[in-house]
């Protein structure tokens, strides 16, 4: 089941951007979906991955994408488990 989820345009084009590198490597299509998923996957094994998408961005560090992320896990994780 696909659900839809908000985006700014910008960081559309970061997904963009890096799905189209994604695709390029794997030599086959890449869905925004797979190209996430592999984004959000890889932060773990290759932090610079993520940090080479949002480190284009002036307003936002890659720490601060980081630490967010972390928050976000910790949430996720009470939610689930109370």
């Amino acid at each position: 089941m696909s659900q839809t989820i908000k985006v700014s345009k910008f960081t559309k084009v970061l997904l963009a951007k890096y799905a189209a590198k994604l695709q390029e490597r794997l030599g086959r299509r890449v869905s925004f979906d797979e190209a996430l998923r592999h984004l959000l996957v890889s932060r773990d094994k290759k932090p610079e991955l993520l940090a080479e998408v949002f480190g284009s961005v002036p307003e936002v560090s890659s720490q601060e994408v980081f630490r967010e992320r972390r928050l976000d896990d910790e949430r996720r994780a009470k939610e689930l488990y109370l």
